[in-house]
């Protein structure tokens, strides 16, 4: 299959125009929240790069990251499948036996197939087990790492949690340096992605920059450092969105800002446990780790000054699973021959339509337990045990404050219309909605399965999907 594909595309190359096919830039940062960019609403951070990018563009006010956890939002993203379909959980960690199959089809395959040439640079966290690696899911290059930047031997746990091994820079498969410091990772990944563009400027291009940053531990340039109202955290947004610009000069100095899409958003909300090293979630509950409103409520831009309209903005929910359907429906591309999740956004952000394409969402964590679901603009919650910090965020330096663990011992009900902070459970006065919506959910256990009831779920493995 992948043989055959390649071949497809290596003549759609010789023959494709590139007016006509949209260049893509996927930029996905790491851990970073909602309250994070002006637009947004944060008033100690400077993001005029993004601000500008959503104002020339649209950008969602209720987009979910589709897991509050790294490897599983990302293969997400990359095959427009809730997670737990494809058997990924959690966040891998170095020598994992793991990762996203083969035989899934990315996005990056899927434009390939459709004369695209390709790249990852930055973060990849799909398994670093060489059949796991990005050149075989679809991308002509990569540079970066290949789990988090945390994962290594300077975590404040190792020796007592963990045992990291050193972490390496990778360019393609091959190891270029072990890291001692990332203070230059942000500028030598955007140097990568204004190279990409130049070199490709002629030929449709599909370039990921999933930024290692704002994860911790945080690592900013010199020039960037002590500028930002909220500190060290603030100084690494400030830088990433001094990346995006210029990237966005490289774009308009080549003549292709309008015919190339930039989407920008965030893998799961802010690590809170790390106090004044992790991002905001706004006014939304808890943060990274939960299926609370914090914990995948994040920034969502979209740009494509061809088909979408200046100052678009969605209220209506979105989700990770949709980056891929989205993304084949405006180059023309086609789908995958496995059953994905997501729907096109395209209806929303052309303005062809007013209607949400999904009715119901999803939330997954841990090993396959669901947690929560959303419904039209209601948020309902299974009984599950979760972590909560319980008002102890501080101004820690960059170590991690332990969580209590919480358990929700009835459902819950929420209206995030009327109740966004999620404050108020509405379950007892609504019990015919929440016996609706307790069908739903077991309507989505019987096909991905849900540890916490005992309905078989998907095995811990990299082979085998559920297609149902």
């Amino acid at each position: 299959m992948r043989n055959i594909l390649a071949l497809f595309s290596f003549f759609l190359i010789l023959n494709c125009d590139s007016d006509t096919q949209p260049n893509i830039i996927f930029i996905l940062t790491d851990d970073q929240g909602y309250g994070d960019l002006g637009i947004y609403g944060a008033k100690d951070i400077e993001t005029p790069h993004l601000d500008e990018l959503a104002r020339n563009g649209a950008y969602f006010t209720s987009y979910y990251a589709t897991q509050p956890v790294c490897s599983a939002s990302r293969a997400s993203i990359m095959t427009g499948a809730y997670s737990d379909r494809i058997g990924i959980h959690n966040a891998y960690s170095p020598g994992s036996k793991v990762g996203l199959n083969p035989e899934e089809t990315t996005i990056a395959e899927l434009l390939k197939a459709n004369g695209y040439n390709t790249a990852a640079y930055g973060k990849w966290h799909l398994g670093d087990a060489p059949k796991f690696l990005p050149r075989n899911h679809g991308f002509d290059e990569f540079y970066g790492i290949l789990y988090s930047n945390d994962m290594w031997p300077q975590h404040p746990q190792q020796g007592t949690v963990f045992n990291f091994p050193d972490i390496e820079l990778y360019e393609n498969e091959t190891p270029i340096r072990v890291m001692r410091d990332q203070t230059f990772l942000t500028q030598a990944i955007t140097d990568k992605a204004i190279s990409f563009i130049k070199r490709n400027k002629d030929y449709p291009f599909f370039l990921y920059l999933p930024h290692p940053q704002p994860h911790v531990p945080l690592f900013v340039s010199d020039s960037r450092r002590n500028t930002q109202k909220r500190g060290l955290y603030g100084d690494v947004i400030h830088e990433i969105d001094a990346s995006v610009g210029q990237i966005l000069e490289t774009l308009k100095e080549n003549e292709l800002e309008e015919n190339t899409i930039i989407i920008f958003t965030s893998d799961n909300g802010p690590w809170l446990s790390y106090g004044g090293h992790s991002g905001s979630s706004g006014i939304y509950r808890e943060g990274k780790g939960t299926n609370w409103e914090g914990g995948h409520r994040v920034p969502a831009i979209v740009s494509f000054p061809k088909r979408i309209a200046s100052n678009t903005r969605i209220d209506l929910p979105a989700m990770g699973i949709d980056w891929l359907p989205t993304l084949t429906d405006f180059t023309g591309s086609s789908l995958p021959e496995k059953k994905i999740d997501g729907k096109s956004l395209v209806p929303l952000l052309t303005k062809m339509t007013s209607e949400a394409p999904h009715e119901n969402f999803f939330f997954y964590y841990r090993t396959n337990e669901l947690h929560a679901v959303r419904h039209k603009n209601w948020k309902f919650y299974v009984p599950h045990t979760y972590r909560s910090l319980n008002g102890k965020v501080g101004t820690n330096d960059g170590y991690p404050i332990p969580y209590d663990m919480n358990k929700l011992e009835t459902p819950a009900l929420f209206n995030l219309e009327t109740d966004p902070k999620e404050n108020y459970d509405v379950a007892s006065e609504n019990p015919e909605l929440v016996a609706k919506i307790s069908k739903i959910a077991d309507s989505i256990r019987h096909v991905l399965g849900d540890r916490l009831t005992g309905v078989k779920g998907l095995e811990v493995r990299p082979v085998g999907r559920v297609e149902n």
